[in-house]
């Protein structure tokens, strides 16, 4: 059994379809959309090939059309995506996107999971360094041996006791300090961070005639041509 981890995919359809990985299962931490220029062939893509996702906060916030949780260090970006993503998305993919499980469970080869994006306890807007204390006390409360989380878009593996924590890093929206799509793979019961390149400067061409503003395009294309914030 072969899974292929991803997560914060940030409407990048063309760090998505580089993906190198052949796999057995795809699984999906959440936040499909917002900041990247595809949302909508994201979503159709994730619909067709994911065997678990789970729900990001800016899938949450795209599906009810609320702007109300962004932080103010990210607020002008989030609104700014959130509005064109909602323009963009159908009726059915903003569906999905509203029906998607806040958290999920799943066992392969005698190995327990548990998905969120952020934290068990905050699974939209939690935050927690890598090496925080935090995360004894959100693991060790699981029935899993495995706990899978994205939303920081920092790529990480963690061993707490016997339990394990993974952060796959960003696939779409990679800020590593390294304009590369980040995933993880699980295999023969041990996981492997890796990375790729993608063609940014097509996804940079995309987004600059979609008409943001000046201030959240330029934030934008730096974040993709440099990995970082």
């Amino acid at each position: 059994m072969k899974l292929v981890i991803v997560a914060d995919i940030h409407g990048n359809y063309d760090a998505w379809r580089a993906l190198p990985e052949e796999y057995d299962e795809l699984w999906v931490l959440g936040d499909l959309v917002n900041y990247g220029p595809q949302p909508g062939e994201v979503v159709e893509a994730v619909m067709k090939t994911a065997s678990l996702v789970v729900q990001g906060n800016h899938d949450h916030a795209v599906a009810h059309d609320d702007d109300s949780q962004w932080t103010v260090r990210y607020r002008a970006m989030a609104e700014a995506t959130r509005r064109y993503t909602s323009s963009v998305l159908s009726d059915d993919h903003k569906a999905y996107l509203r029906d998607l499980p806040v958290q999920a469970q799943a066992e392969r080869d005698g190995s327990r999971f548990h998905l969120v994006h952020a934290m068990p306890s905050k699974p939209f807007y939690g935050r927690c360094q890598p090496d925080g204390d935090e995360w004894a006390s959100e693991i060790d409360g699981l029935v899993a041996d495995i706990l899978l989380v994205g939303h920081s878009h920092a790529p990480f593996i963690r061993h707490i006791g016997d339990k394990v924590l993974v952060n796959p890093g960003s696939i779409g929206q990679p800020r590593t300090g390294k304009p590369l799509a980040n995933y993880a793979v699980w295999q023969d019961g041990k996981f492997e961070l890796k990375s790729f390149p993608y063609p940014v400067e097509t996804t940079v061409k995309k987004l600059k005639v979609l008409g943001f503003p000046h201030a959240v395009e330029a934030e934008l294309v730096n974040i993709f041509t440099t990995g970082s914030v």
